[in-house]
C-alpha cells in the first residue's frame, strides 16, 4: 500500500505536464499575439507563420494567374521571396510573362479610358484615369450630379459617393493650393468611391462612413491613398473589403509601409487577420489562463512528491537508525 502515493504523484505530475504541453504552446501563440494586436504587420506574419507554405504559394499563384490577375501573382511570388518559400522556377516564368509590358500594354490602356469616363478604377491605369478626371473636377462633378439628381428625384441613391465627391471637390482644391500636398488624400478619395460602387466596402465600414463628416472622410482618405501609393490600387480595394472601422484605413497604411507591393498577398492570403485580432479576446485570455493554473499544478505536484519522498527518506533513516540502536541495546544485555 506504501506504493500507491508514489504512483499517484507520478500520475499527478504526468497529468499537469500533458495539459500543459497542449496548453503551453497556445497560451505563448496567445501572448504573441497579443503583443501584437497594433502592429500589423506583425499580425500578418504570425498569421502567415501558420498557413503559408510552397503548396499554398503555387495553388494561390496559378489561381491568380488563371483569372489573369498577375499582380496578385507577382505579389505572392515576391511574399514567398521574403519568407524564404521555393516556387517552381516554371511558374515564377509564367508570373514574369503575365507582367511583361507587352501583356499589360492593352489593359493599361483600356483601364485608363475606363477610370476617366466612368471613374470606376480596377488598377493603377484605370486609377490614373479616375484620378485625372477627378483633379480636373470631371470626376466629383460627374459623381455629384448623378447621386444628387438621384436623390432629387426620390430615386435610390448612394450617399457615401455624394459624401465623398464632396469630400473630393474640398480634397482637389486642396492639391491645387498645397501643389500636390494633398495627392494622397486625392488618390484616396477615388479609390475609395471605386470601391463604393463596386461594392467592395463592407456594410460595418459603409455604414461608419456615412456617419463621418467631410474632415473624417479626408482623414480616412489620405490613409487609403497611402497604402495606394505604398501597394498599388488593388491592394487600397483589397483592403477596403477587410476594413470594418476607420481605424482600420491607418492599420491598412501602416501594413502596405511594411509590406509594399506584397501587401495584396498578405491580405489575400490571411485576410482581416492582419489588420485586428480576430480570436476574441476572452479566448486568448482564456489559453494564458489555464496556462498558469497548469504551471501551478504541475509546479504543486512537483512539490508535493519531492516532500513526500523526502519525509518517506527520513522516516527509513529513523527507522534504520532505531532497528541499530535495538541490535545495540540487545547485543549489550547479551554481553
Amino acid at each position: 500500500m506504501r506504493g500507491i502515493p508514489s504512483v499517484l504523484t507520478i500520475l499527478s505530475v504526468l497529468a499537469s505536464a500533458a495539459a500543459g504541453g497542449w496548453t503551453m504552446p497556445r497560451a505563448y501563440d496567445a501572448v504573441r499575439l497579443l503583443a501584437a494586436a497594433e502592429e500589423p504587420a506583425v499580425l500578418a506574419d504570425l498569421a502567415l507563420e501558420k498557413s503559408f507554405d510552397r503548396a499554398v504559394a503555387e495553388r494561390e499563384i496559378e489561381a491568380a494567374l488563371a483569372t489573369d490577375d498577375g499582380e496578385l501573382a507577382q505579389s505572392i511570388l515576391q511574399l514567398a521571396a521574403e519568407r524564404s518559400v521555393t516556387v517552381d522556377p516554371v511558374l515564377a516564368d509564367r508570373v514574369a510573362l503575365a507582367n511583361s509590358p507587352a501583356a499589360s500594354r492593352g489593359r493599361m490602356a483600356k483601364g485608363f479610358a475606363q477610370g476617366f469616363v466612368f471613374g470606376e478604377p480596377t488598377d493603377a491605369s484605370s486609377l490614373a484615369g479616375s484620378v485625372v478626371g477627378d483633379l480636373f473636377v470631371f470626376g466629383d462633378v460627374r459623381d455629384a450630379l448623378r447621386e444628387g439628381t438621384r436623390l432629387a428625384r426620390g430615386q435610390e441613391s448612394d450617399h457615401l459617393v455624394l459624401a465623398l465627391s464632396a469630400a473630393g471637390l474640398a480634397v482637389t482644391a486642396g492639391t491645387y493650393a498645397s501643389l500636390g500636398a494633398a495627392a494622397p488624400a486625392r488618390m484616396g478619395v477615388s479609390v475609395m468611391k471605386a470601391a463604393t460602387r463596386t461594392g467592395r466596402i463592407g456594410a460595418k465600414l459603409a455604414s461608419s462612413l456615412k456617419l463621418q463628416k467631410t474632415d473624417g472622410l479626408i482623414r480616412f482618405a489620405a490613409d487609403m491613398g497611402q497604402v495606394q501609393s505604398k501597394a498599388g490600387t488593388r491592394a487600397a480595394l483589397d483592403g477596403l473589403k477587410h476594413a470594418e472601422t476607420p481605424k482600420d484605413a491607418a492599420r491598412l497604411a501602416r501594413l502596405a509601409e511594411a509590406k509594399g507591393t506584397k501587401t495584396r498577398a498578405v491580405l489575400k492570403l490571411v485576410g482581416r487577420s492582419a489588420l485586428a485580432l480576430t480570436t476574441a479576446l476572452f479566448d486568448l485570455a482564456s489559453w494564458i489562463f489555464w496556462a498558469v493554473v497548469n504551471l501551478a499544478s504541475l509546479v504543486a505536484s512537483l512539490k508535493g512528491g519531492v516532500e513526500r519522498m523526502t519525509i518517506r527518506a527520513i522516516l527509513r533513516a529513523k527507522a534504520k537508525s532505531a532497528m541499530r540502536a535495538r541490535a545495540l541495546a540487545g547485543a549489550g544485555a547479551a554481553g
